[in-house]
């Protein structure tokens, strides 16, 4: 029922624009990068994955190419700190989508975006819209508009 619920305000967000009707739903899990490319006929690297992290106590979330990990000195020189996942059973109450549906839209306030620069190699990529079996594909400029991001940064490896 909870997902259900992200997944209504993730479509009430993009009413806004008229894009709700570019959500995509699937009759099978897409919550995993791998489960996600399988759903969409799309390589991983495409699916732009949203990992979760507490920053000063702050809920951070990184979007990243499906092919990346977390570089971890590269995030401790961007964000001065460790690494460190919002532990699973957080996510929810701090972002406001459950893992497996995390995304960029209609998140809880004070939330921070960021957008690792990973995403930058293609014309579209695929994020989740709030539940465990939906992506909407949108392009670079339409993500950095709709994801209300802080700035672009370099913390994944693993891609170049």
């Amino acid at each position: 029922m909870v997902k259900n619920m992200a997944i209504e305000k993730v479509k009430a967000f993009f009413k806004q624009f008229d894009l709700d009707n570019k959500i995509l739903e699937f009759p099978v899990s897409s919550a995993t990068v791998a489960l996600a490319a399988q759903a969409l006929g799309c390589e991983e690297k495409q699916i732009a994955k949203t990992l979760s992290f507490l920053v000063n106590e702050v809920p951070v979330l990184i979007v990243a190419a499906g092919d990346t990990k977390i570089d971890n000195p590269k995030f401790k020189a961007q964000f001065h700190q460790k690494a460190a996942m919002i532990p699973a059973d957080r996510v929810e109450g701090l972002v406001g989508h459950a893992v497996g549906g995390v995304c960029p839209f209609a998140i809880r306030d004070g939330v921070q975006v960021y957008l690792d620069k990973s995403l930058k190699r293609f014309q579209t990529v695929f994020p989740a819209c709030g539940s465990a079996n939906s992506a909407i594909e949108l392009t670079i400029p339409e993500l950095e508009k709709f994801s209300n991001y802080c700035a672009w940064v370099d913390v994944c490896k693993g891609w170049e």
